[in-house]
């Protein structure tokens, strides 16, 4: 599995898509994870002598570790080794992201190239056309 117990995850997909939290338990045998404060269900305790009242509790339950992703932290290797990797190229943010625009080949759509607008028949004209 990619993840381990302690890594910090982000939910990639599902009802918590875009969440963060902590990976408190990896279930390798089922390919499952418990992430902290993803994917809360209610459990009913029914009544007992200790608590006469019973009782309602969110827990943590399990979601798939494909829908799952690491996340490293601002002071990660993985991180730190892309910004200068970054740095090195002179690339800034997405720009500059496709092979054409890193050979500084872009499209630019010229503005006195454009196209007459089309002739529209009026009602009359076609009316006339078909007698």
């Amino acid at each position: 599995m990619h993840v381990k117990k302690g890594d910090t995850v982000l939910v990639i997909s599902g009802n918590d898509k875009g969440r963060t939290g902590l990976v408190k338990e990896a279930l390798p045998a089922k390919e499952r994870v418990i992430v902290e404060g993803v994917n809360l269900r209610w459990r009913h305790k029914r009544p007992s002598q200790q608590n006469p009242k019973g009782e309602r509790t969110q827990i943590e339950m399990s979601i798939h570790a494909s829908n799952v992703r690491r996340v490293e932290g601002a002071g990660g290797k993985k991180a730190a080794k892309k910004a200068a990797k970054a740095v090195a190229k002179g690339v800034e943010g997405r720009e500059g992201s496709t092979p054409a625009a890193r050979k500084g080949r872009t499209k630019a759509a010229p503005a006195a190239a454009a196209k007459p607008a089309r002739k529209t028949k009026s009602a009359s004209e076609s009316a006339a056309r078909e007698e």
